[in-house]
């Protein structure tokens, strides 16, 4: 399944359609090259979920932590600085995973053994301009 993201102002709406062909699936891996728009697109599903945190990228914490409306919790991980897949043990990832809660997740190819099976992967490619290209593999 194929999104194209124009501008941002269609943001909210390529937010929604991610959502609704995850149906359900709270494992969502966005792979990309840096400033190909994970992080943006991340904070427009977290405010489709109900959060009105400031959605940042958690390069340096690795994990920041949202709440939405509901009361429900959402877990925006980042990747980058892993050296060594098995760090990601060391700070529990495996308890994030099992959590119930929506994990999305960027720079998921450098912890590949320990995505869960049901992660939906989801590659955003640059455009013309501004525009994004979100395949849903």
């Amino acid at each position: 399944m194929r999104i194209l993201i124009n501008d941002k102002k269609h943001l909210p709406a390529a937010a929604r359609k991610i959502l609704s062909i995850a149906s359900g699936k709270k494992h969502l891996a966005f792979y990309g090259a840096m400033g190909a728009g994970k992080t943006t697109i991340i904070k427009a599903i977290c405010r489709e979920l109900g959060a009105d945190d400031i959605v940042t990228s958690p390069t340096f914490t690795m994990i920041n932590e949202y709440r939405t409306t509901g009361g429900e919790t959402i877990y925006h991980i980042d990747f980058y600085r892993i050296r060594k897949e098995e760090e990601v043990l060391d700070f529990g990832i495996e308890e994030y995973f099992a959590s119930g809660s929506h994990c999305l997740m960027e720079w998921p190819e450098l912890i590949g053994s320990f995505l869960p099976p049901d992660t939906m992967d989801i590659r955003i490619t640059v455009g013309e301009g501004e525009q994004r290209i979100v395949d849903i593999l």
